[in-house]
């Protein structure tokens, strides 16, 4: 693969706080290699702009290896970028030509204020997931995997479930900010495997009145949040979100 170095235009936005108007502001990064990942080019701006005396860049990160799902960045008006099924921080700067100029905004969502420049805050999906997002379990030793057989298609659409990392891609992707998908993603991984049950009646209630409480908009089922999803969690775990929600509202004893 060629190595190369460029000259790039960022226009980021940059935002005090949740009540400050905000405005995107240009800077020049030079020589910048074609190896580096997003977050690493953004590290070389901000030292300049330490350097400088100036206000560096916040912007979420953490493991940097697509586990995390704390790099919520749109990059040129698409959630962590133009390469598909990859996170911010595994982006890396050979999706972009010399000469690019490239725009890059916080998620634009009400449920996901903005906290600084590039970072929101996501605690609505924590409060989701304590609001449902759990199984009943007793401490000690986990038992013999024998003793609780599960089916090699539950167990095979549990795993790509569980594999959301809770980024926000697909609330920042959706023109009406839902948050179905991730939802989704939490119930059908219990909801397939015999841990989750003794809470699926109540947990697709809990968790979909919570999704509303925080002020996610509803799914239209437009697929833009599978489209941009890093994971590629599937479209088809909302239609089995529905089917919890629906047979829940029938058979709950709340």
């Amino acid at each position: 693969m060629e190595h190369y170095n460029m000259n790039l235009t960022l226009k980021v936005w940059r935002q005090k706080n949740a009540k400050d108007q905000g405005r995107f502001e240009a800077y020049e990064v030079k020589d910048i290699s074609s190896e580096m990942s997003f977050l690493e080019m953004f590290d070389v701006l901000n030292e300049r702009l330490i350097n400088e005396g100036k206000d560096p860049i916040a912007f979420d990160h953490d493991c940097r290896e697509g586990i995390c799902g704390m790099c919520s960045m749109h990059i040129n008006g698409r959630a962590h970028g133009p390469w598909q099924g990859t996170t911010t921080c595994q982006l890396h700067m050979r999706a972009f030509k010399d000469g690019d100029t490239i725009t890059v905004e916080p998620w634009r969502a009400g449920a996901f204020p903005v906290i600084k420049d590039l970072t929101v805050h996501r605690e609505a999906f924590d409060r989701i997931m304590e609001a449902g997002g759990f199984i009943s379990v007793n401490t000690g030793n986990a038992q013999d995997a024998n003793n609780l057989p599960v089916a090699k298609d539950h167990a095979d659409a549990a795993f790509a479930a569980a594999a959301c990392i809770g980024c926000g891609a697909c609330v920042a992707a959706c023109k009406n900010s839902s948050a179905m998908l991730f939802v989704s993603a939490k119930v059908s991984q219990l909801a397939l495997l015999p841990q989750g049950h003794p809470e699926r009646k109540t947990r697709a209630l809990n968790m979909v009145a919570q999704m509303d409480k925080e002020g996610f908009g509803s799914c239209t089922n437009t697929g833009a949040c599978e489209a941009e999803c890093p994971k590629g969690i599937s479209l088809t775990n909302i239609a089995r979100l529905n089917r919890e929600f629906i047979g829940a509202g029938f058979t709950s004893e709340k």
